[in-house]
């Protein structure tokens, strides 16, 4: 009973993501003594409605899932110029969870149909225009490992089954089922990380070596926390309402409170996002 209640929620939580009033906060990060030092904080969304989901291209540059007249769309930010864009044009849905492919300038976004139909696409940074990318595949969320290898939970039924997409062959490997929709690629690392649902009904780390495609425990996320990202190799943050907390693989096998934003009036802290040079993090709150 444990498990579908969370399954319900975590998909409840999905479908209706536009209505959430989120905004992305831009914080320059540094190790400090207490945990982690945060600077020159910015709001880059600015923006009524659902700002969500974001994404760094390099170490200027994010996109993420940004409110566009009542529409969700892929927008693109340079925090040295300040300069917002949208990169892919309307479609009859909305656009989630964009990346950029690892090797080329296009992006992927899970596109969430009016019928409710949700596909993963590529939109062209060219043109803006848009193909599917796995044909029938109701993708919630993914990560790249590389241009053709991506790690994805995909709705099945009251379930998200943990599924890995090789985009070259076309295929389509279940792992797992029960998911949690968190998925990364470890920094400077071969392995991808997600999360499966254990007996008590929390959320469970895992790794996979994506060469030898062997599974390791890490830890259980707190209870009631989906979201968590990596800020390096060996360690893990994750925000609980304006708190955020740490776990190091090589340190002690405890989450440790690094830092409260609690002075900047944030709140209900979720998806973050970390630049490639481990000096900017990016997070959605309310």
């Amino acid at each position: 009973m444990k498990k579908f209640l969370i399954l319900s929620i975590i998909l409840i939580s999905y479908f209706s993501i536009a209505q959430n009033n989120t905004e992305i906060y831009v914080f320059d990060i540094a190790p400090s003594y207490e945990g982690i030092e945060f600077l020159n904080a910015r709001n880059i969304s600015n923006n009524e409605g659902y700002d969500n989901q974001p994404s760094f291209i390099n170490n200027e540059t994010l996109v993420f899932a940004g409110n566009n007249d009542g529409q969700t769309d892929i927008s693109e930010y340079n925090l040295t110029t300040k300069l917002q864009k949208w990169v892919n044009n309307k479609t009859e849905g909305g656009e989630y969870s964009p990346q950029k492919f690892p090797s080329n300038d296009d992006f992927a976004a899970v596109r969430l149909d009016k019928d409710g139909l949700q596909r993963l696409y590529r939109y062209s940074a060219k043109t803006g225009n848009s193909t599917e990318i796995m044909k029938d595949l109701q993708v919630a969320y993914f990560a790249f490992y590389d241009d053709d290898n991506i790690l994805a939970t995909v709705l099945n039924r009251n379930n998200l089954d943990l599924v890995l997409l090789n985009l070259q062959k076309n295929s389509a490997d279940t792992l797992f089922t029960n998911a949690g929709r968190s998925l990364q690629r470890v920094p400077k690392t071969n392995s991808m990380s997600y999360t499966l649902i254990n007996e008590e009904g929390n959320l469970d780390l895992y790794l996979m070596d994506m060469q030898n495609k062997e599974h390791y425990f890490v830890t259980q996320l707190p209870i009631g926390i989906q979201d968590y990202i990596w800020l390096n190799d060996t360690q893990v943050l994750i925000g609980s309402g304006s708190r955020l907390y740490m776990y190091d693989t090589l340190g002690d096998i405890e989450w440790t409170r690094v830092a409260s934003l609690e002075d900047y009036g944030l709140k209900n802290i979720t998806r973050m996002a970390v630049s490639p040079n481990e000096k900017v993090l990016a997070i959605v709150a309310e």
